[in-house]
């Protein structure tokens, strides 16, 4: 097979190594791709938000099957496109992403079938959405409806700083992203993230995570795209997962078929989980980052035949099979960041850490110049390693951090405490 992943960070290094390792694939183009994922597979210069510029270079090249990384082509259309022009893809219409690109529409999903989310009310208007805030209390979640790369959730604390929250988005802070605010209940409890894939009609449960949002440990800070993840997530059981399929997931796939926009590709629950009951947080219509890259760790070379089978409609032959084990990963982060930081500074030390179906560097935000890895965004690196315990999984991941030769670079030295607590 000749695939084509869009993307160019975390999330898609790990899918490009993952589907490397299938003998199905005999050729891989990735764009725009990284510095890291050009030393395994073909990189692309594509705007990858193009659906048409996609469809006609994925005819050009051949290409059997695309794989959609980020949430942006996806609300853009790119599979739309891509499927219209008789080329497989996997990854959810534009309508169906708007389970992510919209947050009040998914809670109007959520009040169509019954799901248990948090209440809410949506707002254009920055007084009517303050005076309801004042009315609530504190604490409270203030969201910008559309898609933000991760950072427009507020939980505020006080009415003060919900206040404040709502004025950025308004005003303009995440521009169009934050034309309309959500205003939700603060939900109390332990967040996890469920992992399934849907061909429109079935639905395959493919993997749990945790991951820390807050640049700071202790999970303090402000909130970032993720600073580290572990898979998988303790606090899912057996019993909760089957409760969240029932109860939240199932419901979801069936009204959105029953409304005529089908859902197919990966679909990422943020969960909370409080008395053994789970309740929605959000959806995201692709694969999380870092989540992408603890899971792709545990579910190797068979990612491909899922993701596969999920596009072509035959999930419903489709089995995970999973390795008995644990899966950690650490972000590394330009210095500033979430906020102003600096690129192009050299990063030493990567050629001699081991890259293995047990550990590896995935590359997000880096470039190569003049022979040298340099940093080229916010969060630059995922060092990730499984272990038969996630406390061996997190020696093992530290030991390859500290072997990384970066002092621009900051990381979090605490990834996996709630779970090892």
């Amino acid at each position: 097979m000749n695939i084509l992943i869009l993307g160019g960070g975390g999330r898609e290094h790990a899918l490009a190594w993952a589907v490397m390792q299938n003998p199905k694939c005999d050729r891989l183009i990735v764009a725009p791709g990284n510095a890291g994922i050009a030393a395994i597979a073909d990189c692309a210069a594509l705007d990858i938000l193009d659906g048409a510029a996609v469809a006609v270079f994925a005819a050009d090249n051949a290409i059997d099957l695309v794989i959609v990384g980020p949430e942006a082509p996806l609300a853009a259309g790119v599979a739309d496109r891509v499927l219209a022009a008789g080329i497989a893809c996997f990854g959810p219409s534009a309508a169906a992403a708007r389970l992510e690109a919209s947050k009040a529409f998914t809670k109007e999903i959520c009040d169509a079938a019954n799901i248990p989310t948090a209440a809410w009310a949506r707002f254009t208007d920055a007084a009517a959405a303050r005076a309801h805030v004042t009315a609530q209390g504190a604490p409270i979640v203030v969201k910008a409806d559309g898609l933000a790369a991760g950072k427009g959730v507020v939980v505020a604390m006080t009415i003060a700083e919900a206040h404040a929250a709502i004025d950025d988005m308004l005003d303009g802070a995440f521009g169009s992203a934050g034309a309309e605010v959500v205003i939700e209940e603060f939900m109390s409890g332990e967040e996890a993230s469920f992992f399934v894939l849907s061909d429109g009609t079935d639905v395959l449960a493919i993997g749990t995570a945790q991951d820390h949002k807050r640049i700071g440990e202790g999970d303090t800070g402000p909130n970032t795209g993720g600073m580290g993840a572990y898979s998988p997530a303790p606090v899912l059981s057996p019993e909760i997962e089957a409760r969240a399929m029932a109860e939240i997931i199932r419901p979801t796939i069936a009204e959105m078929a029953r409304r005529g926009t089908p859902y197919q590709g990966v679909l990422y629950a943020g969960l909370m989980i409080e008395n053994g009951a789970p309740r929605l947080v959000e959806y995201n219509v692709r694969f999380g980052d870092p989540e992408a890259q603890v899971l792709m760790m545990r579910l190797g070379a068979q990612v491909l035949d899922l993701i596969q089978a999920c596009a072509e409609g035959r999930l419903a032959e489709a089995r995970v099979s999973w390795a008995d084990d644990h899966a950690l990963t650490v972000v590394l982060a330009a210095q500033g960041y979430p906020g102003a930081h600096a690129k192009g500074e050299p990063i030493g030390g990567l050629a001699a850490l081991p890259e293995t179906s047990q550990q590896m560097v995935f590359h997000a935000g880096t470039a190569e110049t003049e022979g040298r890895i340099v940093s080229n965004g916010g969060r630059v690196l995922g060092v990730t390693a499984r272990g038969a315990t996630l406390r061996e999984a997190q020696t093992r991941a530290y030991a390859m951090v500290d072997g990384i030769d970066w002092p621009g670079g900051v990381h979090r030295r605490d990834i996996g405490w709630r779970a090892l607590d």
